[in-house]
């Protein structure tokens, strides 16, 4: 499934999330149950209500909507009765149902109000619509009404500006243009119509727009290949860009159609929910990009091994920014998640205790990447396992070794252990002993250590100054020489090959001077108790019985 489908999948779903709460936001049961029932023992309860100034709201669309003009007119501040009191009734109702900017979760749920204004702590503002005189706040005021007590109407001021209002509402009725059932029959207190759209429309129009890109694209690549040889590819439009034009289509929507309040709550809601998936997708993308990027330039220098830690990065870059959407959605509905983040703390520091060896092993294997300590195509010797370092992950490193198997080591062990680096010698030891046999005279000896001194200080490959050639010592069967010298090579291979002609020539020089390597051999020596006199005899006669005389 390819990203931009599983987007749209991921935006369907949110905003089928989010239609019932914000229908529930919209309905009767506006007040947060938690507060709801801490205030229940506290204060007696309006029966309209009209406690708190999205409860006057709420239940004034509600008996407007259902034609209950005498119910609607108590949540009006006014003197007004019988047919005034309707008409007042239905005009505020098709201002609001038209106007008030469809952000319910932002009026005030407390008793007490807002408290926008300190200076007026008796008058709240539950919105603003624009007017041809400029913008009108619609107020709701705090006053004492008989049994009931304090309660939140519609002021007085509010309601003398409403039949001027009224009067500039011009706005399309998409209903005459559809049939009847499609505006009558509701789901949730949503139209039909309007989940039709959401379901069937909104991804016809989101295929129309990539359909729409694609040609485009076509086009523009058919008219530069025109004008130059090789024109770059055009893509279609980003899943994204449709998701944010879908959003602005909405708007317009919303403002240029007659919709009822409810419905430009639910179609701002899934605008919303729109452009918020859009923001989650545009940085995942980015994220996606950086990693490539950077994935690119650190592999273009010889740094393939920071593939694992740039992997583990993005995803948890995915994941903040994953968790910072759904943070913003819960607190666009007004859902704190400060208990869920606690919660997911406590969790992470359990998982944190229980998976200690999987983080130490994660965090070694980032020191041993961020310190350098082991590269991809290094020959290494961990303990007793000496190889070549084919992969070096997030967990463990990945050796193959000389039998060509591949050994994994967790990180861990490795960080706590000496690495020994084969492959980035600068220059390799040339360090052998030539043992001369028993009967080499001083002179022979003297002439195996000068040719030997000038060979290994005469070659360009030898460190001259390291050279180091001496008679060591008396050996149990041989006279020793030590050869000491640092050979220049680029390669294991090339230093066996240069230590190879090395010890030749050393051969040679041994032969010329009238010598032998010496073979590690014992001498026996038997005492006639006759005559007196010794005779050795070597061990491998002693070996041989039938060869002695």
């Amino acid at each position: 499934m390819n990203i931009s489908r599983s987007s749209c999948a991921c935006a369907v779903a949110i905003v089928l999330v989010a239609t019932p709460i914000a229908h529930a936001q919209f309905g009767a049961a506006a007040a947060q149950p938690g507060t709801a029932a801490a205030k229940a023992t506290e204060t007696p309860k309006d029966a309209l209500g009209r406690d708190t100034p999205r409860g006057t709201l709420l239940g004034f669309l509600r008996a407007a909507r259902d034609a209950n003009g005498a119910a609607a007119s108590t949540y009006l501040n006014t003197n007004l009765r019988g047919q005034a009191a309707e008409e007042l009734v239905h005009q505020l109702y098709v201002v609001l149902d038209t106007r008030l900017p469809a952000r319910l979760e932002a009026v005030s749920d407390r008793p007490e109000g807002s408290v926008a204004n300190p200076l007026k702590p008796d008058v709240d503002v539950i919105g603003t619509i624009q007017t041809a005189g400029g913008p009108l706040d619609i107020l709701v005021e705090h006053v004492v009404r008989g049994p009931a007590g304090h309660v939140w109407l519609f002021s007085r001021e509010t309601l003398d500006a409403i039949p001027d209002v009224y009067d500039e509402i011009h706005l399309v009725r998409l209903d005459r243009y559809v049939p009847r059932p499609l505006t009558t029959f509701r789901i949730a207190g949503i139209r039909l119509l309007d989940w039709i759209l959401l379901f069937v429309g909104i991804p016809l129009v989101y295929r129309l727009f990539g359909a729409v890109g694609r040609l485009a694209g076509a086009l523009v690549a058919r008219w530069r290949r025109s004008r130059t040889p090789v024109a770059p590819h055009v893509e279609s439009i980003p899943g994204f860009v449709r998701l944010l034009l879908l959003a602005v289509m909405l708007r317009l929507l919303t403002t240029t159609v007659d919709m009822s309040l409810i419905e430009r709550q639910f179609w701002a809601t899934v605008a919303r929910m729109f452009v918020l998936v859009a923001g989650v997708w545009v940085l995942l993308l980015t994220n996606a990009w950086a990693e490539r990027r950077l994935l690119r330039r650190y592999a273009t220098g010889g740094h393939s091994e920071v593939a694992a830690p740039l992997r583990l990065v993005r995803r948890v870059a995915d994941v903040l920014v994953v968790a910072t959407g759904s943070i913003v959605t819960l607190r666009f509905f007004g859902i704190d998640p400060t208990a869920a983040l606690a919660g997911l703390g406590i969790g992470g520091i359990a998982v944190a205790l229980a998976a200690q060896k999987t983080l130490e092993n994660v965090i070694g294997g980032l020191s041993i990447i961020f310190d350098k300590a082991v590269r991809v195509g290094d020959f290494i010797k961990v303990g007793d396992t000496a190889g070549t370092a084919d992969y070096i992950g997030l967990r463990s490193t990945r050796i193959r070794t000389m039998d060509r198997t591949v050994m994994s080591i967790p990180n861990g062990q490795i960080a706590n252990v000496g690495i020994e680096t084969l492959s980035v010698r600068d220059k390799f030891w040339f360090h052998h002993f030539v043992g001369l046999r028993y009967g080499t005279t001083a002179r022979q000896l003297r002439e195996v250590v000068e040719e030997s001194t000038r060979l290994l200080a005469g070659r360009e490959s030898v460190e001259s100054e390291s050279v180091r050639v001496r008679f060591l010592r008396l050996g149990p069967s041989s006279l020793d020489i030590e050869l000491f010298a640092y050979v220049f090579a680029n390669s294991w291979e090339r230093f066996l090959e240069i230590q190879e002609e090395l010890l030749l020539d050393v051969m040679t020089i041994v032969e010329h001077a009238g010598t032998a390597v010496a073979m590690p051999s014992q001498t026996l020596y038997l005492a006639d108790p006759v005559r007196g006199d010794v005779m050795s005899l070597p061990k491998p006669l002693l070996q041989n019985p039938e060869v002695m005389p």
